[in-house]
Protein backbone atom coordinates (compact mmCIF):
# COMPACT_ATOMS: atom_id res chain seq x y z
CA UNK A 1 0.00 0.00 0.00
CA UNK A 2 1.76 3.17 -0.71
CA UNK A 3 1.94 5.98 1.88
CA UNK A 4 -0.45 8.67 0.54
CA UNK A 5 -0.21 10.47 3.91
CA UNK A 6 2.33 13.43 2.54
CA UNK A 7 -0.54 16.76 3.69
CA UNK A 8 -3.51 17.49 2.07
CA UNK A 9 -6.78 18.06 2.92
CA UNK A 10 -7.59 17.19 6.42
CA UNK A 11 -10.77 19.41 7.57
CA UNK A 12 -13.61 20.44 5.03
CA UNK A 13 -15.84 22.84 6.14
CA UNK A 14 -18.24 20.49 3.69
CA UNK A 15 -17.70 17.18 4.53
CA UNK A 16 -15.78 17.50 8.19
CA UNK A 17 -13.13 15.57 8.67
CA UNK A 18 -10.99 14.21 5.94
CA UNK A 19 -9.38 10.56 6.06
CA UNK A 20 -5.78 11.03 5.23
CA UNK A 21 -4.75 7.84 3.40
CA UNK A 22 -8.23 7.81 0.98
CA UNK A 23 -9.00 11.87 0.94
CA UNK A 24 -12.83 11.16 1.94
CA UNK A 25 -14.78 12.30 4.93
CA UNK A 26 -14.64 9.99 7.58
CA UNK A 27 -18.51 8.77 7.46
CA UNK A 28 -17.41 7.10 4.08
CA UNK A 29 -14.03 5.94 4.28
CA UNK A 30 -13.10 2.90 2.30
CA UNK A 31 -9.76 2.50 4.20
CA UNK A 32 -11.01 2.09 7.70
CA UNK A 33 -13.65 -0.46 7.01
CA UNK A 34 -13.53 -3.29 9.34
CA UNK A 35 -11.63 -6.30 7.69
CA UNK A 36 -12.04 -9.48 7.93
CA UNK A 37 -10.26 -11.57 11.10
CA UNK A 38 -6.45 -12.84 10.06
CA UNK A 39 -6.74 -16.72 9.28
CA UNK A 40 -5.12 -19.08 11.37
CA UNK A 41 -4.69 -23.03 12.13
CA UNK A 42 -7.00 -21.97 15.19
CA UNK A 43 -4.01 -22.63 17.45
CA UNK A 44 -3.01 -19.70 19.83
CA UNK A 45 0.33 -19.71 20.28
CA UNK A 46 2.46 -18.12 23.27
CA UNK A 47 6.16 -17.44 23.49
CA UNK A 48 8.76 -14.79 25.31
CA UNK A 49 10.42 -12.46 23.53
CA UNK A 50 13.41 -10.23 24.34
CA UNK A 51 14.67 -9.12 20.97
CA UNK A 52 14.86 -5.49 20.48
CA UNK A 53 13.59 -4.88 23.53
CA UNK A 54 16.74 -4.17 25.44
CA UNK A 55 17.23 -7.49 27.17
CA UNK A 56 13.34 -6.85 28.91
CA UNK A 57 11.35 -9.78 28.15
CA UNK A 58 7.76 -9.81 27.28
CA UNK A 59 5.21 -12.64 26.45
CA UNK A 60 3.61 -12.24 23.13
CA UNK A 61 0.22 -14.26 22.21
CA UNK A 62 -0.22 -15.11 18.49
CA UNK A 63 -2.81 -16.86 16.57
CA UNK A 64 -6.22 -15.22 17.86
CA UNK A 65 -7.98 -15.36 14.81
CA UNK A 66 -10.25 -12.18 16.28
CA UNK A 67 -10.90 -8.75 14.77
CA UNK A 68 -9.26 -5.31 16.76
CA UNK A 69 -11.87 -4.74 19.12
CA UNK A 70 -12.15 -7.97 20.78
CA UNK A 71 -8.50 -8.55 20.49
CA UNK A 72 -8.35 -5.69 22.62
CA UNK A 73 -11.04 -7.04 25.13
CA UNK A 74 -8.83 -9.98 25.13
CA UNK A 75 -5.80 -8.14 26.14
CA UNK A 76 -7.53 -6.19 28.78
CA UNK A 77 -8.25 -9.13 30.48
CA UNK A 78 -5.24 -10.88 30.25
CA UNK A 79 -3.07 -7.84 31.71
CA UNK A 80 -5.59 -7.86 34.25
CA UNK A 81 -4.93 -11.72 35.20
CA UNK A 82 -0.87 -10.98 34.67
CA UNK A 83 -1.50 -7.84 36.78
CA UNK A 84 1.13 -6.71 34.36
CA UNK A 85 1.46 -4.00 31.27
CA UNK A 86 0.62 -4.84 27.67
CA UNK A 87 -0.18 -4.06 24.48
CA UNK A 88 -1.81 -5.38 20.98
CA UNK A 89 0.70 -4.78 18.18
CA UNK A 90 0.29 -6.28 14.78
CA UNK A 91 -2.78 -8.97 15.60
CA UNK A 92 -0.39 -9.79 18.45
CA UNK A 93 -1.00 -9.07 22.47
CA UNK A 94 2.37 -8.21 24.56
CA UNK A 95 2.38 -8.59 27.98
CA UNK A 96 5.08 -7.21 29.94
CA UNK A 97 7.09 -10.27 32.06
CA UNK A 98 7.55 -13.63 31.57
CA UNK A 99 3.50 -15.38 31.84
CA UNK A 100 3.40 -17.86 29.81
CA UNK A 101 2.00 -20.44 32.32
CA UNK A 102 -0.29 -18.04 33.54
CA UNK A 103 -1.65 -16.58 30.39
CA UNK A 104 -1.63 -20.71 28.93
CA UNK A 105 -4.15 -21.57 31.62
CA UNK A 106 -6.13 -18.70 31.21
CA UNK A 107 -6.72 -18.84 27.63
CA UNK A 108 -7.67 -22.53 28.17
CA UNK A 109 -9.90 -21.91 30.50
CA UNK A 110 -11.85 -19.76 28.03
CA UNK A 111 -11.69 -22.55 25.23
CA UNK A 112 -8.77 -22.09 22.88
CA UNK A 113 -6.50 -24.55 22.01
CA UNK A 114 -2.57 -22.84 23.19
CA UNK A 115 0.60 -24.11 22.48
CA UNK A 116 3.77 -22.71 24.27
CA UNK A 117 5.75 -21.65 21.45
CA UNK A 118 9.79 -21.03 21.50
CA UNK A 119 12.51 -22.00 24.21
Amino acid sequence: MKNRNTGGLVYSTDSGRMCPMCRQPISLCACSAKGAAPAGDGIVRVSRETQGRKGKGVTVIRGLSLDAEALAQVGRELKAACGSGGTVKDGAIEIQGDHRDRIVVHLQAAGWTVKRAGG
